[in-house]
């Protein structure tokens, strides 16, 4: 998908075409023994990139494609399941 002038966002949801995973130095783990499912990383990830099962309500994973290593997952969450590896 090409820019357009000025770096508008022309097309609603477009978000989800542009992989922005590689620009990271760091990549978030996830410790599943301490993880409580609390989504807490969920809701404050700025890049949709935390998977989340609504099925059976659990974190499974992150989308790395889109992960951009900015760490507020780890920040935020409780029981500091979720630590920053170095690429």
């Amino acid at each position: 998908m090409p820019l357009v002038p000025g770096g508008r966002v022309i097309e609603p949801g477009s978000a989800l075409k542009f992989e922005t995973g590689d620009w990271r130095s760091f990549r978030p783990v996830l410790d599943r023994d301490l993880c409580i499912d609390c989504m807490t990383c969920w809701v404050y990830c700025p890049d949709d990139s935390v998977l989340v099962d609504v099925r059976i309500g659990k974190m499974t994973g992150f989308r790395m494609t889109h992960c951009k290593g900015c760490g507020i997952c780890s920040k935020v969450c409780p029981k500091k399941a979720i630590t920053m590896a170095q690429e």
